[in-house]
């Protein structure tokens, strides 16, 4: 049986077309034909913001089925985890996966729009598995970022990527490998 996996994409100009596109790409070719792959534009990605985001993540959300797996890049990851911290979806995911996530707070980045939460892991679905990914050579969310977001989220499986960058070097095997090891000891619930 195929699973949904749903992928917020990051912020920027042109993110969704010209660089987390390459991230869906290396996901449906570790993952396809098991998954099928949502990538729905977020609104006004030049300029993310989470008043503007979550409503369109909550829309997202409600469409999928039981066991369906959420991906999050960058400021895309936060503020999916911020919604689900926030609104525990009808349906908890079989597992989140945040990739490069800035931490918001304290050491971290300021937001004037998600509140700092030192205990966001407590806020999300017990049973959804948590994974942060971060690359060594991210320049654009610095690596102490993953242990802020692990402290945080102290449920979370973390893994430092040597040597990838913010991108994780367009190569989300690590991603797949848990996703498919998450599915081998979490049958679908049909």
């Amino acid at each position: 049986m195929t699973r949904q996996l749903l992928f917020v994409q990051g912020g920027g100009e042109n993110a969704h077309d010209e660089w987390d596109s390459k991230l869906v790409e290396s996901l449906e070719r570790e993952l396809e034909p098991d998954y099928e792959i949502l990538y729905p534009r977020m609104p006004e990605e030049d300029d993310p913001n989470f008043a503007r985001w979550k409503p369109a993540l909550r829309k997202e959300l409600d469409k999928l089925d039981d066991g369906a797996v959420l991906v999050g890049h960058s400021i895309g990851a936060t503020i999916l985890v911020h919604s689900l911290a926030e609104e525990r979806p009808e349906r908890p995911p079989a597992g989140i996966f945040l990739v490069s996530m800035p931490f918001i707070g304290k050491e971290g980045w300021p937001s004037d729009d998600i509140k700092p939460d030192p205990d966001l892991g407590a806020k999300l679905p017990a049973q959804s598995p948590v994974y942060l990914y971060q690359g060594s050579a991210d320049e654009t969310v610095p690596a102490k970022h993953a242990e802020l977001n692990a402290k945080a989220i102290p449920q979370a499986v973390v893994r430092k990527l040597s040597g990838r960058d913010h991108q994780l070097d367009n190569d989300m095997s690590e991603v797949a490998a848990d996703i498919h090891d998450l599915r081998r000891r979490k049958p679908s619930p049909e």
